[in-house]
């Protein structure tokens, strides 16, 4: 058996481009790289033409494939192939999708693709395989892809260097807010809502003659989104002006509907049009649940009878129902609302993402224009003057025809003689002799000169162009006219689809129609485990012991309520939390628990609970004898964190909260000591530590109640209730250490 030797007998390949790099340094560098790629290369739209690479690649293979609108279109599959093998090194479900949203007109307010076949629905339908489908270009396409043969844009290799693409389209159509685009990239996102073309017309004509207005002036012009599927835009005037001044902000849409009359005086909604990007299929679907769930009490039920339009109907409950009451509650509940995000997040013509304003994007747009109109006009004039010099050089043909035809059929090599004889250029030697015979009459000089003329009429005006730049925004100007005019709000395709509303009125919803009321009881344990079961048993005493808890567990709260209420819980670190009696679990087991609905830190517990009433006011108060009162309202939180009311710190807790009930306080502590004192000298705050209720010599707060003093100080003690009248020995004044409580009183140191 042979040794293997110790040194390879091949060198290794080279290791000089092996670098010793620190982990960390070497992922941020990679991950920037692929941030930036996708920013650049997927996510972000180009605010000159508005297309990210994958479309503007798309409608370029397409223009390749001479797809153009009065051409049969060819298969979808096919045109995916040119993309993924000439420009576009991405999968082909990825380009097939975006030529799919390109051609369907509930997706596009302006579509770039003609679709013959099934291009999905409104309903979120797919659409059909890319072998089944066809395509071809629209003329708004067209109209992007203007000037790619007059040298308009810059064009690069492809990824693989065997052709060259465009950079940018030319775009003679403001495709960036016509379309509108959206996008999410590594920690970018962009998304802009499409816009109608006649608007953005004469925001960019009044643009061109005062080059600095205002935003405010601008949204005269551009009033808010045109989305292709129609709806009302509800959004506040000052709202839609700040989000169009800082690039970031959202608009209001809703559905558009209307009432239809039936017999025997009852009606039913019509939904005629949905807002953006809401799936009917899906809307109808979740309004169905809804309605299961019995959380659309005024609706009765909900049937799609659309066809080619949208007509969704919608039947109330009974014909006494106000429809812009249900209606408003629809709303609020489901996606007859929403709100589109505006987040003009888009790459400059330097490459670089920002978020522009409206302004910005209407000027870089501009700026495109004129910058496309310069390189056309100087192609056409570097073409005009080749012309020029072709015809320069086939009138000294005609001139000296005799001649030029003995030096063609004498000379063996005649172009340089030719040059030399004429003082001809290489260029009009070589068109004099690929000129065919029949060319060569005397009447074709007449034609030249006029030609002649013609072009140099041309290069005049070319050349002032070039030189005047009021006279290029004269022409941009007359571009954007004769765009207007095509696109017209008297069009068709122009005519605006999204409707101007006013933002909607307070309408009163009341609770019980977008939540149907029903009697409930809350049934909170010791452990923190809550559920809500239907009827009332918080004051039948059998019904409450029949209520089965969790092995070692037994109830802590038993409340009556409807599922219209609001349920307040106050927990010992002074924080109040608000839920909704509709969302709590319902009784099947044993509930879920309360920490899945509150944010209650580990180590606090619950210290009250009470149906929320508009007008109640509480005291609260924590373990060291301090508190306030506290007006209900004030106590109500929004989010699941809760809203910090009493204000406790180390050791000392949250201890009780009272519903006042009286003109006098009752403080006892854990020295049975007992004080009573007017409800006056207690303040009303709103947070805070409060003042001190009553003092204590090594011990704490144990309970708080409120009373009517001439009632007498009521406590329950098992299951009979004692009444004490004589309260003189404990009366006093806030913060005094108070005396023992009265014979008979519970050993717990607690009023109930």
């Amino acid at each position: 058996m042979t040794k293997k030797s110790s040194s390879p007998d091949f060198p290794c390949e080279d290791t000089q481009d092996i670098m010793d790099k620190p982990l960390r340094e070497a992922l941020s560098e990679r991950y920037l790289s692929y941030a930036l790629s996708t920013i650049m290369d997927r996510a972000l739209p180009d605010v000159r033409d508005g297309m990210k690479p994958v479309h503007r690649r798309l409608m370029y293979a397409m223009r390749g494939l001479k797809l153009s609108p009065t051409l049969p279109p060819k298969k979808s599959a096919r045109v995916v192939g040119d993309v993924i093998g000439k420009f576009h090194p991405h999968g082909d479900t990825a380009v097939y999708d975006a030529m799919v949203r390109l051609a369907q007109d509930f997706s596009q307010r302006y579509p770039l693709v003609d679709g013959q076949g099934n291009f999905g629905n409104i309903d979120g339908d797919s659409a059909a395989a890319m072998r089944y489908t066809e395509a071809r270009l629209t003329e708004v396409a067209l109209l992007l892809l203007e000037g790619l043969d007059e040298n308009a844009v810059d064009f690069r290799p492809t990824y693989d260097g065997s052709e060259n693409e465009p950079v940018v389209l030319p775009a003679a159509f403001p495709n960036l807010l016509a379309n509108g685009t959206s996008g999410i990239a590594v920690g970018m996102a962009t998304s802009i809502p499409p816009h109608n073309v006649a608007e953005i017309c004469d925001a960019l004509h009044y643009l061109i003659g005062t080059p600095n207005a205002g935003i405010e002036k601008l949204v005269d012009f551009i009033p808010g989104p045109d989305f292709p599927t129609g709806g009302e835009l509800v959004e506040e005037r000052q709202a839609i002006l700040e989000a169009y001044s800082t690039g970031k902000g959202s608009f209001r849409v809703r559905a558009r509907w209307n009432k239809e009359d039936l017999k025997q005086g009852m009606w039913q909604i019509v939904v005629t049009e949905i807002p953006y990007q809401v799936q009917k299929s899906r809307l109808i679907e979740k309004m169905a649940e809804f309605l299961q769930a019995r959380k659309l009490p005024l609706l009765a039920d909900v049937t799609d009878e659309s066809a080619d339009d949208v007509r969704v109907v919608l039947v109330p409950k009974n014909r006494n129902v106000d429809p812009a009451v249900l209606m408003e509650s629809l709303f609020r509940q489901t996606d007859l609302e929403i709100k589109f995000s505006l987040n003009m997040n888009v790459l400059d013509k330097d490459g670089v993402p920002r978020v522009m304003d409206l302004r910005e994007v209407l000027r870089a747009y501009l700026a495109h224009r004129q910058n496309v109109l310069v390189r056309r006009s100087a192609y056409t004039l570097a073409q005009i003057e080749g012309r020029l010099e072709m015809l320069d050089g086939y009138l000294t043909a005609f001139l000296n025809l005799d001649k030029v035809i003995k030096i063609i059929r004498k000379e063996d090599e005649p172009k340089p003689v030719l040059m030399k004889t004429f003082k001809l250029s290489d260029a009009q030697a070589e068109a004099i002799l690929n000129m065919r015979l029949r060319a060569l009459r005397r009447l074709e000089e007449m034609q030249i000169r006029g030609e002649q003329k013609e072009l140099k009429k041309k290069q005049e005006d070319l050349k002032k162009l070039l030189k005047d730049e009021s006279a290029q925004w004269g022409v941009i100007d007359g571009e954007v006219a004769a765009l207007k005019k095509r696109f017209g709000k008297n069009t068709p395709l122009g005519a605006r689809h999204t409707q101007l509303g006013k933002p909607p009125q307070n309408v009163d919803v009341p609770l019980d129609a977008v939540i149907e009321r029903e009697n409930i009881t809350i049934v909170c344990s010791a452990k923190g485990w809550i559920r809500a079961m239907r009827g009332h048993y918080a004051s039948d005493e059998k019904a409450r012991a029949s209520i089965k808890y969790k092995e070692g567990d037994e109830e802590a709260f038993c409340l009556n309520a409807e599922t219209i209420n609001k349920l307040l819980v106050f927990a010992s670190n002074g924080r109040f939390y608000t839920l909704a009696c509709d969302k709590l679990p319902s009784a099947r087991g044993f509930g879920e628990p309360i920490q899945l609905m509150i944010d209650l830190p580990n180590g606090d517990d619950i210290r009250g609970m009470v149906i929320y009433e508009p007008e109640q006011r509480f005291v609260v108060a924590s373990t060291d004898g301090r508190g306030f009162m506290i007006k209900a309202e004030n106590v109500l939180a929004q989010t699941k964190n809760g809203k910090q009311i009493l204000n406790v710190a180390g050791s000392v807790k949250a201890s009780t909260f009272e519903v006042i009930e009286g003109d006098t306080v009752a403080v006892i502590g854990t020295n049975r000591k007992l004080l009573l004192f007017p409800l006056n000298e207690l303040p009303e705050m709103t947070r805070g530590r409060g003042v001190i209720l009553q003092k204590y010599n090594g011990g704490t707060l144990s309970d708080i109640k409120t009373f009517v003093a001439k009632d007498g100080l009521s406590w329950q003690s098992g299951s009979r209730t004692r009444t004490e009248t004589d309260l003189r020995n404990w009366q006093g004044s806030r913060a005094q250490a108070g005396r023992l409580a009265p014979t008979g009183f519970n050993r717990n140191n607690r009023f109930e």
